[in-house]
């Protein structure tokens, strides 16, 4: 199949037809925004479907009936995508959403509000890794050939949402002020408990500690993968085929140790830090 046919171009940012349209796109940009809304905001790869099982329960004293029961698309719907005119207006305030968009593309009434967004970063070595993955089990995008075939176009920016570099700047430039806040997908690996505690401080909640230890349990990477309402095992197997990969593969950081060949890793580090010259933006890989 062509990149036409899988793909549609939205401001030179590829999206998957599967999940977007003409007027999924249309209806994000007149999108009105509401004060008390609480945007998941990644890149690809970097713990979307995490943040999606994570929010309900901080915003509902602890409670996980929703990510026992309704599958994360719906309870933590796509801003972006074709389901969300479906289940948007349905979710009672405070609504939590997760979108890829960068940050010029948010809607207009966005910038005006008081929304909050957690913003979730991941080594970006890694997000190649598991994007290449699912590149090869999903049927909805295109092949990705061998690692290094894939990474050029990861750093040409020739996959799903654009360069991972520019994503990331964007959101680091913006003029949000306190209505951001910082995450890595790392930080949640190394201390769950602490970020969670961050996560509820910044939006105004608290939460008791049985209640947020009983979350902080749920909301590990060795749960999440068995709960089928978050796992994607209920996506049919010609879509995503779990026989190539499964959607929720490691939930590790450092897994592209296995994958880097020494000059691969050497031009992949060389590229990004030209690509963040000049941003003053640090990581905590940065130093591996």
């Amino acid at each position: 199949m062509e990149i036409k046919d899988l793909f549609l171009n939205y401001h030179g940012l590829l999206v998957p037809r599967i999940s977007h349209s003409e007027e999924s796109l249309n209806r994000l940009e007149k999108f009105t925004v509401k004060d008390d809304d609480i945007f998941a905001v990644t890149y690809p790869k970097s713990g979307t479907t995490w943040m999606q099982e994570i929010l309900p329960p901080l915003l509902n004293g602890g409670d996980l009936t929703t990510v026992q029961t309704i599958p994360n698309w719906d309870r933590v719907p796509w801003l972006e995508e074709t389901r969300a005119c479906f289940i948007l207006d349905k979710i009672p305030s405070p609504r939590a959403m997760v979108s890829h968009m960068p940050y010029h593309l948010m809607p207009q009434t966005f910038f005006n509000s008081k929304a909050k967004v957690i913003y979730v970063t991941r080594n970006p070595k890694d997000v190649l890794v598991s994007s290449f993955h699912f590149h090869n089990m999903a049927t909805f995008l295109d092949k990705p050939g061998t690692l290094e075939e894939f990474t050029g176009k990861f750093l040409a920016g020739n996959v799903i949402f654009g360069k991972w570099t520019d994503h990331v700047k964007s959101w680091r430039n913006s003029d949000l002020g306190d209505r951001i806040l910082y995450v890595t997908y790392e930080e949640m690996l190394q201390d769950l408990r602490g970020v969670l505690g961050r996560i509820l401080t910044f939006l105004g909640r608290q939460l008791s500690a049985e209640a947020l230890d009983c979350v902080v349990d749920h909301c590990t990477f060795k749960n999440m993968k068995t709960n089928t309402m978050s796992n994607y095992s209920l996506v049919p197997q010609n879509l995503m085929d779990s026989k190539k990969s499964s959607f929720l593969r490691k939930g590790i950081a450092g897994d592209w140790k296995n994958h880097f060949s020494p000059e691969l890793d050497a031009k992949f580090t060389a590229a990004i830090q030209e690509e963040m010259k000049g941003s003053n933006i640090k990581f905590p890989w940065d130093e591996e």
